[in-house]
């Protein structure tokens, strides 16, 4: 089967050599977006936001916050184009505040055309950052959604001098108290494409703050319990069709998700219940989502099960990933030229994240 180049609205058409009559396809984009600290003006007493403020040494303004706003409403609903001249049906979010900023950022007028609707809850992070997922209403119905937390711990924060005067079941408490890293919950979201049903895990994980070596556990244990929600999902349906999404912050090829989630870089490696990361082969070619130390690498990524790359096309399958990059998302002199374009103290900018998208497609006829 060849593609052809063209797209008309929400269908794409494919030729194929042996046959004269073109095939009809529709398309949808999911994508996922690190909007980098979308975060209001207000002090909120129960989290870490106090930069994030008028008197915050980030000096948020009401205008900066208003400018962000915007600046992600034009991205959302330019992600995928030109292939798909809808915005994603589903956007994955990472670094939000609260549910008010996201109910500020679907009002933008660049997005109220698009009628989405949220899903968030209250993460434990303790700068008090969330994930969501934003779903349009039109073609996705939500049949139930939960928080699943990563409970992870420091090791050694208790002196062994100090555990001797301690009962071991007080000492259990204080370990809690003390060791606990204060991470982003995992987002399942469960419901209907259209008329398929379909599963959709955000992530946000452990960050590599403190060094990358010393938080590759947290990682981990993060790609373990992605890795075990998906197995209680095929459990209950081996064929049920999951995208795990986020910011993983690792890499395709770094262990929490080569081992401990176990997805594959090659569709003809994924086995059955397994998991496909058409990222890897982007990483591969030099690509990325955010630099550092001009050293490029794509955090941001959307991972699925077996079940949505090995269809016939009668039901809604994964057709290719990207990433995007538009060229007012980039930075374009100083020191970061190429980099994402990021807030700055003086302006509001996009995010230190360029947003990863991908196209399913359905084959409606000829």
């Amino acid at each position: 089967m060849r593609l052809t180049t063209l797209i008309f609205g929400f269908f794409i058409f494919f030729s194929n050599c042996s046959n004269s009559q073109p095939k009809k396809y529709k398309i949808h984009t999911v994508a996922f977006y690190n909007f980098e600290n979308l975060y209001d003006i207000v002090d909120d007493d129960f989290t870490n936001d106090d930069e994030w403020t008028p008197n915050g040494t980030q000096h948020w303004t009401k205008q900066k916050y208003e400018q962000k706003l915007k600046n992600l409403a034009r991205v959302i609903s330019e992600i995928g184009t030109p292939e798909n001249s809808n915005a994603p049906v589903l956007l994955g979010c990472a670094e939000v505040e609260n549910r008010d900023v996201l109910e500020d950022l679907i009002k933008e007028p660049k997005l109220q055309q698009f009628d989405f609707g949220i899903i968030h809850f209250d993460s434990p992070d303790k700068r008090g950052i969330d994930v969501a997922l934003l779903y349009q209403k039109k073609y996705f119905r939500p049949t139930s959604f939960s928080n699943i937390p990563l409970i992870i711990y420091k090791k050694n924060s208790i002196k062994k001098e100090e555990q001797s005067e301690i009962e071991d079941d007080e000492l259990e408490i204080k370990k809690e108290n003390n060791n606990r890293v204060f991470t982003r919950d995992q987002l399942l979201v469960s419901g209907f494409l259209e008329n398929e049903e379909i599963h959709i895990i955000v992530n946000h994980w452990p960050s590599r703050s403190g060094g990358e070596k010393v938080t590759t556990s947290f990682r981990e244990a993060a790609g373990k319990l992605n890795r075990k929600i998906i197995d209680s999902l095929q459990q209950i349906n081996p064929q049920a069709k999951v995208m795990t999404l986020g910011d993983f912050n690792d890499g395709p090829i770094n262990t929490s998700i080569k081992t401990a989630l176990g997805a594959k870089g090659k569709k003809a490696e994924v086995s059955e219940f397994g998991v496909f990361n058409p990222f890897e082969e982007l990483v591969n070619k030099g690509l990325g989502t955010i630099a550092f130390r001009d050293s490029w690498n794509i955090f941001d990524q959307i991972i699925m099960t077996e079940s949505l790359i090995k269809s016939d096309f009668t039901t809604f399958t994964f057709w290719k990933a990207g990433i995007f990059t538009k060229p007012y998302l980039i930075q374009n002199s100083g020191q970061y030229k190429g980099y994402p374009l990021r807030n700055t103290l003086t302006e509001a900018g996009f995010s230190d994240h360029f947003p990863v998208y991908i196209y399913m497609i359905k084959e409606i006829g000829q």
